[in-house]
């Protein structure tokens, strides 16, 4: 009987979190095998970096298994933490690109619908939102299809104030931190039938989502696995202020070359009425010129 085994990270928030699962192939007579899960999660601060490789490696030893037995590696892709989103992305790629294996991206407030599902199936109509610091929220609306089996994006991740969050018209559950955070300032809290603020980004999840979007085939190859970072202009501010510098220093450098130039062209005016001076000064005195030829005045005239 074959096995599909997977290994999720996700580093989007202050949490170190890897899950490695393992399932095997169905039975005859069985509609789906329950899925074997090695886990952690642990808070890191902004330093998961350097603990997810051994967190993975522990995973793996505890498991009996090894990075060869993987069928495809996912990560959290965001939004979240910058950093935490591209050290999850650079080890998924790492890994996956010396195993030829794919990856699968999955968004961390789809995570957190997922999350918001496991620990209760009646939450099929799910709106995520996420602290996103600087007085907004990261925000998706999910919808379980329970024809295919998986999720619906019915609004794709976006970054708002609170205030602007679009509520759902059916009754749903609000999963994500943002209620914790923003509380009366964000409406779905009074308007959701359940909140959970449990429900956040975390490899579990991660892992069974991401194991759907496997068997459906909705990979990318190693190389094109990226975060999403959803506050594009905060990450197109750095490139603006280093764009904005580079244009204040060469106006300044103009700026100097303009003032030489003046300088020196003051300095060559100085130089020649200085030398102009000098040359008249050293210049002798022209002296008159007598015709010997002209006519004497006086008696000796006429």
């Amino acid at each position: 009987m074959t096995q599909t085994v997977l290994l999720a990270l996700d580093t989007s928030t202050e949490f170190c979190s890897v899950a490695l699962l393992s399932v095997a192939g169905v039975a005859a007579g069985q509609t789906h095998a329950e899925p074997r899960l090695w886990v952690r999660h642990e808070q890191t601060g902004a330093v998961s970096s350097t603990r997810l490789l051994p967190a993975i490696r522990e995973l793996f030893a505890e498991a009996g298994l090894t990075l060869a037995d993987c069928d495809a590696i996912a990560f959290g892709s965001g939004p979240g933490s910058f950093t935490g989103l591209r050290t999850a992305t650079g080890v998924a790629q790492g890994l996956a690109f010396g195993l030829n294996l794919p990856v699968v991206p999955v968004g961390t407030l789809l995570a957190c619908a997922e999350s918001a599902r496991l620990r209760d199936l009646s939450a099929t109509r799910v709106l995520a939102a996420l602290d996103a610091r600087m007085d907004e929220i990261y925000w998706a609306d999910f919808e379980w299809d329970e024809a295919q089996g998986d999720w619906r994006t019915l609004q794709a991740a976006s970054l708002d104030a609170p205030e602007r969050l679009v509520l759902p018209e059916v009754p749903f559950t609000l999963a994500g931190n943002a209620a914790a955070a923003f509380g009366a300032r964000l409406p779905a809290v009074a308007a959701a039938r359940t909140v959970d603020g449990d429900a956040l980004p975390h490899a579990v999840p991660l892992a069974h989502a991401a194991l759907r979007a496997l068997r459906a085939g909705r990979t990318v190859p190693a190389d094109q696995a990226a975060p999403e970072y959803v506050r594009d202009k905060v990450a197109q501010t750095t490139a603006e202020r280093m764009a904005d510098k580079a244009e204040k220093a060469a106006q300044a450098e103009q700026a100097a070359s303009a003032a030489q130039g003046a300088q020196g062209a003051q300095a060559t005016q100085a130089t020649q009425a200085t030398q102009a001076t000098q040359a008249t000064q050293a210049t002798p005195a022209t002296p008159a010129i007598h015709d010997s030829h002209a006519q004497p005045t006086g008696e000796g005239g006429q």
